[in-house]
């Protein structure tokens, strides 16, 4: 059974970090390209950020600069640095393979940041 477990999440104040991690199990995923998307409270899930088997990376213009893929083939694990967070970074963060696999969705991790 394929999982994926989003984990690190939290309450922060604007201008602080946070690490996010999603643990993959059930099958391999380094060849996949894997993402980050998040859901703010009333609206869509948006895409963040996604990287390659390789390593390239892309990200939403909303987190360019602030925010960082990577990921650990070896442990089947992708992580999320947030840096300089800011109020509108508050939303539940969920990490999928790309293109998304429906049945791949976890309970995601929550990330609120407010003073």
């Amino acid at each position: 059974q394929v999982q994926l477990v989003e984990s690190g999440g939290g309450l922060v104040q604007p201008g602080g970090s946070l690490r996010l991690s999603c643990a993959a199990s059930g099958r391999d995923f380094s060849p996949d390209i894997m993402a980050w998307f998040r859901q703010a409270p009333g609206k869509e899930r948006e895409f963040v950020a996604r990287i390659t088997n390789v390593g390239s990376t892309n990200y939403a213009d909303s987190v360019k600069g602030r925010f960082t893929i990577s990921r650990d083939n070896a442990k089947n694990t992708v992580y999320l640095q947030m840096n300089s967070l800011k109020a509108e970074d508050t939303a539940v963060y969920y990490c999928n393979r790309w293109p998304v696999q429906y049945g791949y969705w976890g309970q995601g991790t929550r990330v609120t940041v407010s003073s």
